[in-house]
């Protein structure tokens, strides 16, 4: 019985076989780099699981894996540009070490071969498998694109960020989960369950991200409290609080998130007494938990041998139980 550590060994181990060794070597050096700085390889493991669902031959979804793995990474690069982010898993971001001309480049060739990774999956469903990421591929960037938006953007529905986090995050997630299952020889409306137990479970992890971000540890999850209320990211809390508040409440709130704060921890703990006021954090927690129930009926429907289907529920639990 395989579980999703040895899934991600198994994709480390292609991973390092398969590291760009092409020319000229400014253009792959920071391919290499970002794909190095790690990660818990958490999308091709699934990948590799949805296949396992079906078929105990998961080497064969390795190319996809690598695909969805690099399209990942591909998608930090560029993001990080546009953000102007200095650290990416505390190391510096590819345009701040290799400068910005090479972050572009470098992101575009990895996207490229990605697909030329996904083509060399040997699947008679390749079409299928090539429809699904082509969704995905146009998805996330459509998610990208809201959430630049939201920083401008006055008024910012909850639809519409629930929207976002399900574009930008989770169908990364639910597409890995599909490709994996078509390839391991799933009916389509199995691999379609699995893929709705993936969307579903990335926004569940999209919204614990949100509560982690204001609520948690600093120490266990690695970032300083309060990160997003910085930033002034238009997240479920700052979104449900506007939503539930009194005006008066709901006003001071909106004007805390209007501009730069002199004082970044005062404001930080300005906006947290509001969340705890209003119950936020529960708030959210119900929300949640809705997505996570959602996911556990969509993998209950797949027809699948329950041994292995309880690898994915593990999975599942795990994500939503974590502190960091």
């Amino acid at each position: 019985m395989q579980n999703l550590n040895q899934f991600q060994e198994t994709f480390e181990s292609y991973l390092r076989e398969n590291e760009f060794v092409n020319t000229p070597k400014e253009l792959y050096e920071p391919a290499n780099y970002i794909l190095s700085l790690g990660g818990k390889r958490l999308r091709p493991a699934v990948l590799l699981a949805g296949h396992y669902l079906f078929d105990d031959h998961v080497e064969d979804s390795l190319p996809a894996a690598f695909a969805v793995e690099v399209f990942h990474n591909f998608s930090l690069v560029h993001d990080d540009i546009m953000d102007a982010a200095p650290l990416r898993r505390g190391k510096p971001t590819v345009h701040i070490k290799f400068g910005l001309n090479a972050g572009i480049l470098s992101g575009d060739v990895m996207l490229v071969h990605a697909y030329e990774a996904l083509s060399k999956t040997k699947s008679p469903r390749l079409l299928d498998l090539i429809k699904s990421f082509n969704r995905m591929a146009i998805q996330v960037c459509q998610g990208q694109q809201m959430d630049m938006n939201f920083e401008t953007q006055i008024v910012v529905t909850i639809p519409s960020y629930l929207k976002m986090i399900e574009l930008k995050t989770a169908v990364l997630v639910a597409c890995a989960l599909e490709i994996g299952a078509l390839i391991g020889g799933a009916p389509k409306e199995d691999a379609r369950g699995l893929y709705e137990f993936g969307r579903n479970l990335g926004l569940a992890f999209q919204l614990q991200d949100d509560i982690l971000d204001a609520f948690g540890d600093p120490k266990k999850f690695g970032k300083k409290p309060g990160g997003d209320i910085a930033q002034n990211k238009k997240t479920f809390l700052y979104l449900k609080a506007l939503e539930v508040a009194p005006t008066e409440l709901a006003e001071r709130l909106a004007a805390l998130f209007s501009s730069e704060a002199k004082d970044e921890a005062e404001k930080i703990d300005a906006v947290l007494e509001i969340y705890n006021q209003l119950d936020i954090k529960n708030l959210t927690e119900k929300t949640k938990e809705e997505y996570w129930q959602n996911s556990l009926q969509a993998l209950k429907s797949v027809n699948a041998h329950q041994d292995r289907k309880l690898l994915l529920e593990r999975f599942a639990t795990a994500l939503m139980n974590r502190d960091f």
